[in-house]
């Protein structure tokens, strides 16, 4: 086993719920992205929907577990306007 694998895996815990959810917000912002400029490409609208919809389950599992996580995770995307 590599250790410098183990250390890259421990900073950068990409499993947990918060960092999905950050991970789904920039995707969601780049897809948004192009379809503005690209209006008919139902495709990407599809997923974006769906990758929507993984964000909001995301949040509410957070939100039921730890609510001072779920505050700080909208506050640092700043989501919910």
């Amino acid at each position: 086993m590599n250790k410098a694998s183990n250390n890259k895996t421990e900073k950068q815990n990409v499993g947990s719920s918060e960092s999905q959810i950050s991970i789904f917000s920039e995707r969601i912002k780049n897809l948004t992205e192009h379809l503005k400029s690209n209006k008919k490409d139902h495709n990407t609208r599809r997923g974006l929907m769906k990758l929507v919809g993984k964000r909001k389950k995301l949040l509410s599992y957070v939100k039921t577990k730890s609510n001072e996580k779920y505050e700080s995770i909208i506050k640092s995307l700043g989501l919910r306007r």
